[in-house]
């Protein structure tokens, strides 16, 4: 198995950009979505988005919003990678592929394998996203999906390689894992997330 792809969500801060890219983190995430604690605005995202070098994907996260704003939003953002976090069609999929741009599919729905709806990376959520939850991917009926795809829902410091354990999943996210308070990152839990997550030992 490669490198495990990790993933960092909801972040509002200079301070926490650089962190999660410092400790490791392949991916960086910008809640572009309305009515959550995690929203940042365009204007925000790019400023946040610059801060990243290009080994180092930046994500905007959309839910249930009209493709048109979802391309205004990524394109205004600078993001290069979008994620879709609500019951899109394949077409939303297929009108957002651009050259450079990683598309992402988050969903709580048992999937078998990414790419069916043309996603680059799969994404399997908790039933509430953002909540924080802990969902029982530890149970038996629990089967992963083939593929490039992240665990995400309820992941932590403490839990996160006892998900890995498992599932095998080829990355994870996270984002209330690493929170002081609700929407407040915390740079030493996504320091500790970071290497929690790179310890877990997929050989044993």
């Amino acid at each position: 198995m490669s490198e495990l792809f990790i993933k960092i969500c909801g972040l509002k801060t200079p301070e926490d950009v650089d962190v999660a890219v410092e400790a490791g983190a392949g991916a960086v995430g910008f809640v572009l979505a309305p009515n959550s604690p995690r929203t940042v605005g365009a204007d925000l995202a790019r400023e946040l988005a610059a801060r990243v070098p290009a080994e180092v994907l930046t994500v905007g996260v959309f839910r249930g919003q009209p493709l048109e704003e979802v391309r205004r939003l990524a394109e205004e953002s600078g993001v290069r990678g979008v994620q879709l976090h609500g019951d899109e069609p394949p077409a939303y999929y297929q009108e957002l592929r651009a050259p450079g741009r990683t598309l992402l599919r988050a969903t709580a729905e048992h999937v078998a394998r990414c790419g069916e709806y043309g996603e680059d990376l799969l994404l399997i959520d908790a039933p509430d996203p953002g909540s924080g939850k802990p969902w029982n991917w530890g149970s038996a009926d629990f089967a992963a999906p083939e593929g490039r795809w992240l665990l995400a829902g309820g992941l932590n410091p403490a839990n996160v390689r006892e998900a890995l354990g498992a599932t095998g999943a080829w990355g994870v996210d996270v984002s209330s894992g690493v929170e002081r308070e609700r929407g407040v990152k915390s740079p030493d839990l996504i320091r500790a997330f970071i290497g929690a997550a790179q310890s877990y030992d997929y050989s044993v």
